[in-house]
């Protein structure tokens, strides 16, 4: 009995070729239609693991871990000076989901510094800002504003201890003098301070003290004050 071969059944070659395409592993430098560059690893057509990216557009630079195609782990971002065409670290840091995320340090233009907590490319959580007129603030922040508890340094040592809110002394909180040798203890709205008690503090280790002290003031018993005063109102009743 004659024996009848069929032909071998192949895929088309485009599904070769499409294979082939495919990045994974470590490639060389990859050239995007709009002229970025990526050099790295990658799985599944994704940068994936340590790679740099080079925006074309902006000539920025991104050198760190990748996750499916995001920017995600511990890396740095640069940017050209358009000046000294020299590159200009602005953040060194962790990543989550191509956003600042977990701590970092980010270096503004004007030479300010933050070094702290970020989410969601936002500053969030715990950090420090180094201010251009020498102020610092060290504390909570929430999207992008002082937000909880912190304590903010001036240049001449003064500081403010206590609540934020927005980016603004809110709540409970201590204003220390220590130019004048005062302290304010109070409470603060919106950077205002509705109410509170001032007093001498380190006064004789102030460098520019007030010209007299402030004076004691003697609290009385709240119940005896009362008392008194009741006893004035049944006299003048009487």
């Amino acid at each position: 009995m004659p024996v009848v071969k069929y032909p071998r059944v192949r895929d088309p070659l485009f599904y070769e070729w499409d294979r082939r395409a495919q990045k994974c592993g470590l490639r060389h430098t990859i050239y995007a239609v709009n002229g970025d560059q990526y050099t790295g690893e990658w799985l599944d057509n994704l940068k994936h693991g340590k790679g740099t990216q080079i925006w074309k557009d902006t000539g920025a630079i991104y050198s760190g871990d990748w996750k499916f195609g995001k920017r995600d782990g511990y890396g740095s971002y640069s940017i050209l000076d358009p000046v000294t065409k020299e590159y200009r670290k602005v953040y060194t840091g962790w990543w989550e989901n191509d956003q600042r995320g977990g701590r970092g340090v980010f270096l503004y233009p004007n030479g300010e510094r933050y070094e702290g907590e970020w989410s969601h490319g936002l500053r969030s959580g715990w950090g420090q800002m180094h201010y251009k007129d020498g102020s610092v603030y060290e504390g909570q922040w929430l999207e992008d504003q002082p937000n909880g508890q912190g304590v903010l340094r001036l240049p001449n040592e003064n500081r403010y201890e206590g609540g934020w809110k927005d980016g603004k002394k809110h709540g409970p909180g201590k204003y220390f003098y220590l130019d004048k040798g005062q302290l304010l203890e109070g409470t603060w709205v919106a950077d205002i301070p509705k109410c509170g008690v001032l007093v001498d503090f380190g006064r004789q280790e102030a460098p520019a003290p007030t010209q007299y002290p402030l004076p004691e003031i003697e609290l009385r018993d709240p119940a005896g004050v009362l008392a008194e005063a009741q006893a004035i109102f049944d006299d003048s009743h009487n």
